[in-house]
């Protein structure tokens, strides 16, 4: 069995009542993967990687959002931060029913959106990342 991932979403756009709360919560889950220091930010908005956040002018976003953990460690690691900086328990770590292997953890940020930490088991990527130049 193979997954392929990192084909489909160019870009995540949540919209938050609290920008500040949301980067607090976001922040400290990003520093649980593992991926400090990825935030960058401006006057009512920020970013990582493929996720923007703004505030919202009206209703907030309702979404499920998985990142990918390294490990089961990192999926508990994850869960701990999501629990501290102001997240909701949704679901703790654990294997799921999903398919071999699958072990997540779940937390709603502080706007309600389904935030989720996975791990597919062991397993060797192609790459570590994709890397993206434009042109022009």
């Amino acid at each position: 069995m193979q997954f392929h991932r990192g084909r489909l979403i160019d870009h995540v756009h949540l919209r938050a009542k609290d920008v500040q709360a949301s980067k607090r919560f976001y922040r400290a889950v990003f520093d649980s993967l593992g991926l400090r220091g990825i935030v960058q930010e401006g006057e009512g908005w920020f970013q990582a990687d493929e996720l923007y956040v703004d505030k919202a002018d009206g209703a907030v976003s309702r979404v499920d959002l998985a990142v990918q953990a390294a490990d089961r460690d990192v999926v508990h690691a994850f869960h701990k931060a999501a629990l501290g900086a102001g997240g909701r328990d949704n679901g703790g770590p654990g294997e799921r029913a999903y398919h071999p292997g699958y072990y997540g953890a779940f937390a709603f940020d502080p706007d309600g959106n389904n935030i989720e930490a996975v791990c597919h088991g062991p397993a060797q990527r192609s790459a570590a990342s994709v890397v993206v130049t434009p042109k022009g």
